[in-house]
């Protein structure tokens, strides 16, 4: 099955993704959002951000070493087939979302543990059923 890159690496919890407040979503990420769609949540890595809105999910890549190239992924939930979540363990510190594309593609995110990836499944449970 393919998998969907994200442009997010997660190969050590130092990368892994930690919530932020609505004021430090990148600005622009504003101008791409459609009439009435609002952030419900967000997270980054060092320089990437990750953005629940009411329809759908932007991944925000910043590539480079200056950081002036930036790419923009867009997830709808109205393309999402399947989701779950796996949460973090003794050995295991961090939890993640998986979610399955109507077109076979999976886009997979791995969480610190601070964030509460329950509170996330029940957040897009509402969007995507």
């Amino acid at each position: 099955m393919p998998t969907v890159s994200s442009g997010i690496l997660s190969e050590s919890n130092f990368l892994n993704l930690k919530g932020i407040p609505p004021e430090e979503v990148r600005p622009e990420v504003f101008d791409l959002l459609v009439d009435g769609e609002q952030p419900v949540a967000a997270f980054k890595t060092v320089r990437d951000q990750v953005i629940f809105t009411t329809k759908r999910i932007f991944v925000v890549n910043v590539q480079g070493l200056s950081g002036k190239k930036v790419s923009y992924f867009s997830y709808p939930y109205s393309k999402v087939q399947y989701f779950g979540v796996e949460t973090a363990g003794l050995l295991d510190i961090d939890s993640e979302l998986i979610l399955a594309f109507s077109n076979g593609s999976k886009l997979t995110f791995d969480f610190k543990t601070s964030v509460d990836i329950r509170k996330l499944n029940t957040l897009i449970s509402n969007y995507v059923l």
